[in-house]
C-alpha cells in the first residue's frame, strides 16, 4: 500500500498528467485535490490524444475511483460537457465521485474575473478567466455556494436571491456589464443538478475506508508549486494550494496518511501568463524550445496561451524539493533538447541592483524580478532518445544532465520522459515503494 502525492514542480504545465497515468495503473483511487477547469492535463494512449480539466485522468483505467475533493471549485457546465466527451469515446464513469463540500463555480464568476482582469491594464496577473480566483473568493467570505447545495433546489434559491443582486452591483456599476437573472440561474443550475446527483457523495469518508482498507491512494494536484498561493510568485498565482500541503486539506485526509511526494518537472521550464521568470528566453532559444520534440507546440491546454519558455531553473527547483518535501522527481520533455547543441542550467542568482550571488531562492516575491541567472553550459547530444526505454540507452551527455539535475537539487530523478506516448518513459528506480529522500544539502 502506498499513498502518493504527485505535484508540479514548476509553473505548471509539466506533464503531470503523463506521470499521473504511469502512476495511475497501480492506484485504486485517484483523487484531485484542488483548483478547477483552469487546469489542463494531456495523456497519449494508443494514438488517442486525452485532455483533462477537471477529471482526474485516472479515468481512462476501468475499475478506479476517481475523485473531485473538496478542495476544487467545479463548474457544473464545463464538468459536463467534459464527461460526457469522455462517455462518448466509451470510458466508464461508475467510479467517479464528486464531493458535496466541493464549491461551485457560477456565471457571474465567470464575469467578474474576466472583466477584472481587462480592468488591470499593465498590472494584469495572467487568469485564465474560468472564474477560479472569484470562486475561491466566495468561498473565504463564506458566501460560496457548496456542490451538495446545488442539490436542494430551495436552499440554492435562497443562496442566489442573496447574492445575484450584489453581484449585479459590481457587474453593472463598476464593469458595465449586463446583470443576472436569478430566476434562470436557478432553473438552469438545478438541471445540472440532476445529472450531477449520482456522483455527489463524502469523498473524504471514502479516503478514509480506502486507507484502512490498505488500498493505493494517488493525490493529484493542478497547476504548480510555484503558483501556489502562499508559496508561488505572488500575485501571479493561482487561487489554492497546488503544493503538497494542499493534498491534506484539499482531499480531507491528515498528513500521517501520506507515503511519498512525486514532483514533476520538464528538462526545461515553461510559464503561462505573467510573473517573473529568471530563465526566460525570448528570442531564437525560446522559440526552438516552445516548438521541438512534442506534436503539439507548447500552448496551454486550457488557455491556447503560448508558453513562455527558458532553461531549468536549480533555484526554483531547490525551492520546490524543500516547500513540498519532494521524495524524488520526474523529469519530462528531455527529448526537446535532442537537436540543440547546448544546454544551460541556472545554477545560482545575481541580483541585478546589488551583485549580489544567490544559490538558493532570496524571495519569491517582487525581489526574484530583480534577479538575472548564471548558468552553467552542457554539451548537447544530437540524437534521438524518443526510443530510449533504459537509463543507459540515453547518449552519455544526457545522462550527465539527468545526473547533475539529481545532484543539484538533492533528489533522485526516478522518472525521464522522452516522448508523449505512455511507453516514451524511462522508469528509472520504481517511485512508490523506493527509499525515502534523506536530506543532505545544508538548510
Amino acid at each position: 500500500m502506498a499513498n502518493v502525492i504527485v505535484v508540479g514542480a514548476q509553473f505548471g504545465d509539466e506533464g503531470k498528467a503523463k506521470v499521473t497515468d504511469l502512476l495511475a495503473r497501480n492506484a485504486d483511487v485517484v483523487v484531485r485535490y484542488q483548483g478547477g477547469c483552469n487546469a489542463g492535463h494531456t495523456v497519449v494512449v494508443d494514438g488517442n490524444t486525452y485532455k483533462f480539466h477537471l477529471i482526474p485522468s485516472g479515468i481512462l483505467y476501468a475499475g478506479t475511483v476517481c475523485m473531485l475533493g473538496p478542495g476544487m471549485v467545479i463548474d457544473p457546465k464545463a464538468f459536463l460537457t467534459e464527461l460526457d466527451a469522455l462517455l462518448e469515446r466509451g470510458l466508464d464513469d461508475s467510479g467517479l465521485k464528486l464531493s458535496g463540500a466541493a464549491h461551485v463555480t457560477m456565471p457571474y464568476h465567470l464575469a467578474i474575473d474576466a472583466a477584472e482582469e481587462a480592468s488591470r491594464g499593465d498590472q494584469k496577473i495572467g487568469t485564465t478567466k474560468r472564474g477560479i480566483g472569484p470562486t475561491y473568493a466566495d468561498k473565504c467570505a463564506r458566501i460560496g455556494i457548496r456542490i451538495e447545495e446545488l442539490l436542494d433546489k430551495d436552499v440554492l434559491r435562497s443562496k442566489l436571491e442573496w447574492l445575484v443582486p450584489r453581484k449585479n452591483v459590481i457587474l453593472e456599476r463598476l464593469y458595465d456589464i449586463p446583470p443576472f437573472n436569478t430566476d434562470e440561474l436557478l432553473e438552469e443550475y438545478s438541471g445540472y443538478a440532476k445529472r450531477l446527483s449520482k456522483y455527489v457523495c463524502d469523498t473524504s469518508a471514502i479516503i478514509f475506508r480506502s486507507v484502512q482498507a490498505r488500498k493505493n491512494i494517488l493525490f493529484e494536484g493542478a497547476q504548480g508549486t510555484l503558483l501556489d498561493l502562499d508559496h508561488g510568485s505572488y500575485p501571479y498565482v493561482t487561487s489554492s494550494s497546488p503544493s503538497a500541503g494542499g493534498a491534506c486539506t484539499g482531499a480531507g485526509i491528515g498528513p500521517t496518511i501520506i507515503d511519498r511526494v512525486i514532483g514533476v518537472s520538464k528538462a526545461y521550464m515553461t510559464r503561462v501568463g505573467e510573473g517573473p521568470f529568471p530563465t526566460e528566453q525570448v528570442g531564437e532559444v525560446g522559440e526552438k524550445l516552445r516548438q521541438t520534440g512534442t506534436p503539439w507546440a507548447e500552448v496551454g491546454v486550457t488557455t491556447g496561451r503560448a508558453r513562455r519558455c527558458g532553461w531549468f531553473d536549480c533555484i526554483l527547483g531547490r525551492y520546490s524539493v524543500r516547500i513540498n518535501g519532494l521524495d524524488c522527481l520526474a523529469i519530462t520533455k528531455l527529448d526537446v533538447f535532442d537537436e540543440f547543441d547546448e544546454i544551460k542550467v541556472c545554477t545560482s542568482y545575481r541580483d541585478r541592483q546589488t551583485g549580489e550571488e544567490f544559490t538558493d531562492l532570496p524571495s519569491i516575491g517582487s525581489i526574484l524580478q530583480r534577479m538575472e541567472p548564471v548558468y552553467e553550459t552542457f554539451p548537447g547530444w544530437k540524437s534521438s532518445t524518443s526510443n530510449c526505454r533504459s537509463f543507459k540507452d540515453l547518449p552519455k551527455e544526457a545522462q550527465k544532465y539527468i545526473s547533475f539535475l539529481a545532484e543539484s537539487l538533492d533528489v533522485p530523478v526516478v522518472i525521464v520522459s522522452v516522448g508523449p506516448k505512455r511507453d516514451q518513459t524511462i522508469v528509472i528506480e520504481d517511485p512508490i515503494h523506493g527509499p525515502k529522500r534523506v536530506l543532505t544539502r545544508s538548510a
